[in-house]
């Protein structure tokens, strides 16, 4: 039974040039999730993006894991409040043209 949305962590490896460890701190702190099927460790395709930017973080900047981790949580409760803004708009736009 094979899963078309996860991804090999060692392909990763070998693709992004990143040792298991790496990917294994992020899981530890919970910003990315391990899934074992079949004795091998896998990650959703849907954190590839996300996955990337730590990357680059890691490496252009030189950040920590922890780092990495402030960054993301940062990130976002940017998203969040951007979010809750464009409601707050919305909202006032309905009770200004109904005033």
């Amino acid at each position: 039974m094979e899963r078309q949305d996860l991804i090999l962590i060692r392909t990763l490896c070998v693709h992004y040039k990143v040792e298991v460890s790496f990917f294994k701190e992020l899981d530890n702190i919970g910003l990315i999730e391990i899934e074992v099927f079949e004795n091998d460790e896998f990650i959703h395709e849907e954190k590839i993006g996300d996955l990337e930017k730590m990357i680059r973080i890691h490496r252009e900047l030189d950040v920590n894991i922890e780092g990495i981790d402030v960054v993301f949580n940062l990130l976002q409760k940017e998203i969040q409040l951007r979010e809750e803004v464009q409601e707050l708009r919305n909202r006032l736009r309905f009770y200004e043209g109904n005033g």
